[in-house]
């Protein structure tokens, strides 16, 4: 029988205390594999200017993308092994696993909607034993990834529009559900936590935590 519950959990900065892509670059750039000067800077204004909304969609994704176009498959396999068990792992709270057990253990189905990259975001969510992922999507071609968004990117509104048609790619509507719960902590999640019976904000940012206020949503702490 399907579940008659979903529970939908960001990433960032609610079930990790971080920016994945950010981390990630500070990783590569740690080992010496893509140029301190270049990505540096741009990763910390990347970071503000979206998170004060002001970065455009494609231009902030793919900026991150393009770390993946220097290296082949194997090597990528490798990097992204290595940044899961020394940078995600030991960052994940208890709190942050037992809200997402909660939901499991309760019969709900429990899903990671996210706008990081699907490379990475993927593996993260394996970290919670989950296998229901909505992800930003990069391009492949010839095996490779190009640095480029294939298809639409998983946010603002985008969240939105992929959750409706990975439900319809399951047979199901919003709809269908008893209640839908969403975690999430920034202004780029209202559109995704405005269309759904249980929001949540989590660390939210000032926008998201005085909207929340006014509201009436609940406001919590996983970090």
């Amino acid at each position: 029988m399907p579940a008659d519950v979903l529970a939908l959990f960001d990433l960032d900065h609610t079930l990790l205390p971080h920016d994945s892509d950010e981390q990630w670059v500070t990783f590569l750039i740690g080992r010496g594999l893509i140029d301190r000067g270049r990505y540096e800077i741009a990763n910390r204004e990347f970071i503000d200017r979206y998170n004060r909304g002001e970065a455009g969609l494609v231009e902030f994704t793919e900026f991150y993308l393009s770390t993946l176009v220097p290296f082949d498959g194997a090597r990528l396999a490798g990097l992204r092994q290595a940044y899961i068990e020394e940078v995600i792992r030991p960052r994940i709270t208890e709190r942050a696993r037992a809200m997402v057990d909660r939901h499991r253990d309760d019969g709900d189905q429990v899903v990671i909607t996210t706008e990081v990259f699907d490379f990475l975001a993927v593996p993260i969510a394996a970290e919670f034993a989950l296998d229901d992922v909505i992800a930003t999507v990069a391009e492949v071609v010839d095996g490779r990834y190009t640095g480029r968004v294939s298809g639409i990117a998983n946010t603002r509104e985008g969240k939105v529009e992929r959750l409706y048609g990975w439900l319809a790619a399951r047979g199901r509507r919003l709809a269908d559900f008893r209640a839908v719960w969403a975690y999430c902590d920034s202004l780029n999640d209202l559109p995704l936590l405005s269309v759904v019976s249980h929001p949540v904000a989590v660390n939210a940012d000032p926008v998201l935590a005085a909207h929340a206020r006014h509201r009436g949503w609940p406001i919590v702490q996983f970090a």
